[in-house]
């Protein structure tokens, strides 16, 4: 906006631009904003609401927490814990247990939701690493021990053979330990599926949908679409009848709460057994920005649903993750109780 002043004796002055409110916001001459990209990516960021509070752990949490960190950096060793920023770290590594991350520490994909690194043509698989993972596991006191993978385009069969030698070498180092396989979606391999999970030794096979169908093309890589990581949990189903199928959804991303329900119900005609819906967090400016945040009541009326549909477990609220607690949420699975977290239903 522009104010032109007038002399006494009538005559015109010349036109003097000056800057109100208006203009200010827009960022100077000529409304050009003066922020950087960056500034207003933060500057849009959503606080977080009060119930995403957590308390650090304290005297033998603490020294667990210590202790398990020590082994998974002692050993080279990647955790979707701290690759993935997850919120609930300090809370599992209290209690002893880690989530590993195997055949790398970058993606092949570049999700819009992730904070874990994408390159098109990561390292070549470490053959180490099985070996290492074992002795990680091993003098960790695991229970159970969750092992993920980021995704391995470049391989002929997805990364597969790795996954599987990593779980062999575990469950040959400690037979107690029961594992769980948080699967990538093998880029829709169902023969490199059917090589992996032949007669593993896995308590619960995993993989993550992670959001409503209609918006894949927002949150997801172009190769990754509900209807694909639907058919590998459907296939998993079918060749291991004897062990549990698990997946996750993240909410905030822009679904409706019927698209909620309508992805579940999907999820348990595949052949899922266990559910587990969490909030998603932005893990930095550059990532996909968060829609909304469900209030924790919404979190508990979905638990509930999820009951009602027939799911054998589920973990529902604002700092859920697929694998938080994994080994409780396996044991309420076969029949256990639900995990109950500040008077709520989640694990």
């Amino acid at each position: 906006m522009v104010n032109v002043g007038t002399p006494s004796d009538g005559s015109m002055a010349p036109r003097l631009p000056t800057i109100d409110a208006d203009s200010s916001l827009a960022g100077g001459c000529g409304g050009v904003s003066r922020q950087s990209a960056a500034e207003r990516r933060r500057a849009l960021r959503k606080r977080l609401p009060p119930w995403f509070r957590t308390s650090l752990p304290t005297g033998e949490a603490q020294t667990r927490y210590n202790e398990t960190r020590s082994s998974v950096h002692e050993h080279g060793l990647h955790t979707v814990c701290e690759e993935a920023r997850c919120p609930n770290v300090h809370d599992c590594w209290g209690r002893g247990t880690a989530t590993f991350m195997v055949a790398g520490e970058v993606c092949t994909r570049g999700c819009r939701f992730c904070a874990v690194g994408t390159e098109k043509t990561p390292s070549e698989l470490d053959s180490s690493e099985p070996s290492e993972l074992a002795e990680a596991v091993s003098r960790m006191g695991l229970d159970h021990a969750v092992i993920t993978v980021v995704n391995r385009d470049d391989l002929e069969d997805g990364g597969a053979g790795h996954y599987r030698d990593c779980i062999l070498a575990v469950s040959e180092r400690c037979p107690s330990v029961g594992l769980e396989l948080l699967c990538s979606d093998l880029d829709g391999d169902l023969g490199a599926l059917g090589e992996l999970l032949d007669e593993l030794p896995l308590r619960v096979f995993a993989h993550n949908v992670e959001c409503v169908p209609r918006l894949d093309s927002i949150v997801r890589d172009p190769r990754a679409s509900f209807k694909q990581s639907l058919g590998i949990l459907a296939e998993a189903r079918r060749l291991r009848p004897d062990i549990l199928i698990k997946s996750s959804i993240m909410v905030g991303l822009g679904e409706t709460d019927v698209e909620v329900s309508e992805a579940m119900r999907l999820l348990f005609d595949a052949g899922v057994d266990m559910l587990t819906l969490g909030q998603y967090l932005q893990p930095s400016d550059r990532h996909l920005p968060i829609d909304r945040f469900p209030e924790p009541v919404q979190f508990a009326n979905w638990d509930e649903e999820a009951r009602e549909i027939g799911f054998k477990a589920v973990a529902s609220g604002p700092l859920v993750r697929s694998s938080y607690r994994a080994g409780l949420l396996w044991e309420e699975a076969l029949g256990g109780a639900p995990i109950l977290l500040g008077g709520q239903v989640g694990n």
